[in-house]
C-alpha cells in the first residue's frame, strides 16, 4: 500500500485516498489477472482485508459506517472464495511437505499434494460463472467506491488524533483477548481470531507510519511473522478437516497416520511460536500504547 495517513492533510481526504487505492488495487487485480483467475482473487481478497481494517480504525466514530461497509467486504470477498481456498489448501500442503520430518511423512504429503491439486483444478473448471462472479464483485467496489465518497470525518487536529487512539486501543483490546485465549486453549478459531486482529493491527501500523517511521515499521515487521504463523496454522485447520471430510486424499490409512503426525507436529511448532511472537507484538498495554499513538500524531502535525 502506497498511501498513509498523514497528520498535515485532512483525514476524511486520507481515509478516502486510502480506501478507494484499496478498493482499485483489488478491481484491477480482477479485472487484468496478470498472474492467472487464482492469484487477482487471491490479491483482491488481500485488499479487501485491509479494507476492513480501515473501516474498523473508526469503528468508534462512525459504526453505522464501519458496520455498512464491513458486511459489504466481507460478502464480495466470500463471492470468490471456493477457488482460492482450494488453491490456499495445495499451497499449505507444500509447505508441511517442506517441514515433513521423514521419507514417510514426506511421500504422506506428495500423494495430498497431487490429490489437493487435482481437486483444485476440478473446482475450478465446476466453477462455470467465474467470470459472472467477478463482475459481480468489481460492480460491488464501484458502490463501495461510491459510499466512500461520502465519508467525512472531523478534521481536527485533536479530534483525529482522540480518533486514532480510541481505534487504535480497540484494536489492541481486541488482540489482547484473542492472545488470552489462545494462551489458555488451542482451537484453531481462537488463533484465526489472533490472525484477524493482527491482521488489522499490521494496517493501522500502515496507516500511522508518519507519526513515527522507524518503530511502526519495525512493529510492522513483526506483525507479519506473526500473521504468517498464524495463516500457517488456520490453512493447516482446514486441510485436516477436509481430509477428516473426504478421507480419499489422503490415500491409504498408513497414508492418514504419517499425515496426521505431521500435521499434530508442526502445529505444536507454530502455536508456540506464535505466543512468543505475539507478546512480543502486543507486549504493550493497550492504553498505554493508544496514548502515545494520539501523542505522536499530535506532536508529528506541528
Amino acid at each position: 500500500m502506497t498511501y498513509a495517513f498523514s497528520p498535515d492533510r485532512p483525514f476524511t481526504e486520507d481515509f478516502r485516498a486510502v480506501g478507494a487505492e484499496l478498493i482499485e488495487r483489488a478491481v484491477a487485480a480482477l479485472e487484468d489477472q496478470p498472474a492467472g483467475v487464482h492469484e487477482a482473487i487471491h490479491d483482491a481478497r488481500r485488499n479487501f482485508k485491509r479494507l476492513r481494517s480501515l473501516y474498523r480504525l473508526v469503528a468508534s466514530d462512525a459504526p453505522a459506517l464501519q458496520k455498512q461497509e464491513n458486511a459489504r467486504i466481507r460478502e464480495m470477498a466470500r463471492n470468490l472464495s471456493p477457488v482460492r481456498d482450494a488453491a490456499a489448501l495445495v499451497e499449505n500442503a507444500s509447505y508441511l511437505r517442506a517441514h515433513a520430518s521423514n521419507e514417510e511423512q514426506r511421500s504422506a504429503l506428495d500423494h495430498v499434494c497431487a490429490a489437493l491439486a487435482a481437486r483444485r483444478d476440478r473446482i475450478s473448471e465446476d466453477e462455470t460463472d467465474i467470470a459472472g462472479k467477478i463482475a459481480t464483485t468489481v460492480a460491488n467496489c464501484q458502490q463501495a467506491l461510491a459510499a466512500l465518497a461520502h465519508v467525512s470525518f472531523d478534521d481536527g487536529k485533536r479530534k483525529t488524533a482522540g480518533r486514532l487512539e480510541k481505534g487504535w486501543r480497540r484494536t489492541l483490546r481486541r488482540a489482547a483477548r484473542a492472545r488470552v485465549a489462545c494462551e489458555t486453549g488451542t482451537d484453531a478459531a481462537l488463533f484465526h481470531e489472533l490472525r484477524k486482529r493482527t491482521q488489522d493491527y499490521r494496517m493501522h501500523l500502515a496507516l500511522l507510519r508518519g507519526a513515527w517511521p522507524s518503530a511502526m515499521q519495525a512493529k510492522r515487521a513483526d506483525a507479519k511473522e506473526l500473521v504468517d504463523v498464524l495463516g500457517h496454522l488456520n490453512d493447516l485447520a482446514d486441510m485436516t478437516s477436509l481430509i477428516n471430510e473426504q478421507p480419499e486424499i489422503a490415500g491409504s490409512s498408513q497414508n492418514q497416520a504419517h499425515l496426521l503426525s505431521a500435521v499434530i507436529h508442526r502445529q505444536e511448532e507454530l502455536r508456540r511460536e506464535a505466543l512468543q511472537r505475539a507478546q512480543a507484538v502486543f507486549g504493550d498495554r493497550p492504553e498505554d500504547e493508544s496514548r502515545t499513538v494520539g501523542l505522536l500524531w499530535l506532536e508529528a502535525g506541528r
